[in-house]
């Protein structure tokens, strides 16, 4: 289980995250919602080591995170896929599939290479344009590709950073579909950042909504959803 305990992030004084605490539980898909500026990304960056919270305390099972290093972070077993369908346009889609599971390459080569065939079997159309460069892919292509390369690390936590910004809405449906068949399938945690808050909740087990960096509501997805009252006071509709 994730652990999130009064957690402060700081930039320049700010407070990005206010003391932020709540549980995600595994299996389950934990989504955090929020308008801009609420935190979302700054939480998913503390969690995976990319910024250094002032305060509080990041939990996975028994393990303190707070201290380690990104790599140790993702050798606990917790990957993130970042926002913006980040890979590396100059490195084919192979290559860029191949960088997710280089620290498992000495101790699970075979297990590595299982791994690398369920990713395309989860998004074929990665396996046709393997060899080609990364950067020709399209948005929603480039995302599969930044959740495969994720996924080949074997996380037992998956951190989703805003997976269909940008995207056209069956693209983006189709592939909160499969994180969501993944995630019910495999027992894979997944703690997800959204901005369209019903897309979100939707999928999701359990809500988080945040608010200029605090935790205005924590409750089960089908009841957020139904809560007219907060989405019109945080989400503005």
């Amino acid at each position: 289980m994730l652990e999130i305990t009064d957690l402060v992030t700081e930039f320049d004084s700010v407070k990005a995250l206010n003391g932020i605490t709540f549980q995600a539980k595994p299996g389950l898909i934990t989504t955090v919602i929020g308008a801009n500026g609420a935190g979302k990304s700054t939480l998913l960056r503390t969690i995976s080591g990319l910024e250094r919270p002032t305060t509080g305390s990041i939990k996975w099972f028994d393990q303190e995170l707070t201290h380690k290093s990104v790599e140790a972070i993702v050798r606990s077993g917790i990957a993130q896929v970042p926002e913006g369908h980040a890979v590396i346009s100059q490195l084919s889609v192979a290559e860029n599939i191949e960088l997710g599971g280089l620290f498992r390459r000495r101790i699970a080569r075979g297990d590595l290479a299982i791994a690398t065939r369920e990713v395309y079997e989860l998004f074929p159309i990665l396996y046709e344009r393997r060899n080609e460069p990364a950067g020709s892919l399209s948005g929603g292509e480039r995302q599969m590709l930044a959740i495969s390369r994720a996924l080949v690390s074997r996380p037992k936590l998956l951190l989703l950073d805003e997976p269909s910004l940008g995207l056209a809405p069956l693209i983006s449906a189709q592939i909160i579909n499969i994180v969501n068949q993944l995630c019910r399938s495999t027992g894979l945690t997944v703690l997800l950042v959204e901005q369209n808050a019903n897309t979100a909740l939707a999928v999701a087990d359990h809500g988080i909504l945040l608010s200029l960096g605090k935790v205005v509501a924590d409750l089960p997805a089908k009841i957020m959803i139904a809560d007219s009252s907060l989405r019109a006071a945080y989400l503005g509709y």
